[in-house]
């Protein structure tokens, strides 16, 4: 993490708490990590993406079994009897199926995905902010907003705004780990706007080592919103983005390929040991 400057540590480490939960719950896995000396350590991850920190990290703990991206793993395994293992998520909500026939209306690439998460709130103004700069844009999108994220309030839109929809090809995103690798997995590019946790981290890596993103400040600005969709839809640094976001596609499909995948190996040997 050479460079980073220290306003992407996890929110959490900036708390003056001496009790703080996270704080204490991070310091005791990491304590178990390092003196009860675990079998394995999993890691919903790939080696192509980090190498540098999973080098590092194996000097320290003990072994480390990649098995990432998940999203993209499970589609390789059977389906149960009750379901397909590639539906079991992490979403908090219920999900919509009728906005995936949205989507099937709209060509490939072309519209924006909007979503912060299961946690992440906003303020009333930001909310209108990213409202407006995303329909500026005039490019479709597909904005997944929650009853209560808005702090305090239940989130409404200005009467005269019309929700837009649309097939993917840019993701606006609170940039949780998981939201973040289903984007690699779309080989889709994302605009940032990191809330707390690790999510600021992620941000740095998308932006300044991934080639992936762009960060969105905390003072939202439709301007600001509106700029960077576009760039990231259409522009020429986009096209770069989008590029690269192709590359780490790939990178993630051979992680999990049957067989040969050392994401999907490491998940089989874990199996094995177990079994």
């Amino acid at each position: 993490m050479e460079g980073m400057p220290l306003k992407y540590l996890p929110s959490f480490i900036f708390t003056t708490d001496p009790n703080d939960v996270v704080v204490n719950f991070a310091m005791r896995e990491i304590d178990r990590a390092v003196t009860k000396k675990p079998a394995a350590i999993l890691l919903n991850t790939f080696d192509e993406l980090e190498q540098d920190v999973l080098a590092h990290l194996s000097t320290v703990f003990p072994p480390i079994y990649t098995i990432g991206p998940l999203c993209a793993l499970t589609n390789h395994f059977p389906s149960t009897k009750h379901e397909p293992l590639a539906s079991i998520g992490s979403n908090l909500w219920t999900d919509e199926p009728e906005c995936l026939k949205w989507l099937d209306a709209h060509a490939p690439g072309s519209v924006v995905f909007v979503n912060f998460g299961s946690v992440t709130v906003m303020s009333p103004g930001q909310l209108v902010e990213f409202a407006w700069g995303l329909a500026n844009t005039k490019v479709p999108f597909l904005w997944i907003i929650r009853p209560d994220i808005v702090r305090g309030e239940t989130a409404i839109l200005p009467p005269e705004f019309v929700e837009q929809t649309a097939a993917l090809g840019g993701f606006l995103s609170h940039m949780g780990w998981n939201s973040f690798l289903e984007s690699v997995c779309g080989g889709v590019p994302v605009v940032c706007w990191p809330f707390f946790a690790e999510q600021q981290i992620n941000t740095w890596f998308a932006c300044e080592k991934w080639g992936v993103g762009r960060e969105i400040g905390n003072d939202v600005r439709r301007e600001q919103v509106e700029a960077m969709v576009r760039e990231l839809m259409v522009g020429e640094e986009g096209e770069g983005m989008r590029t690269k976001a192709a590359e780490w596609r790939r990178k993630a499909e051979e992680a999990v390929a049957p067989g040969s995948g050392l994401s999907y190996v490491n998940f089989e040997r874990l199996v094995e040991e177990l079994i």
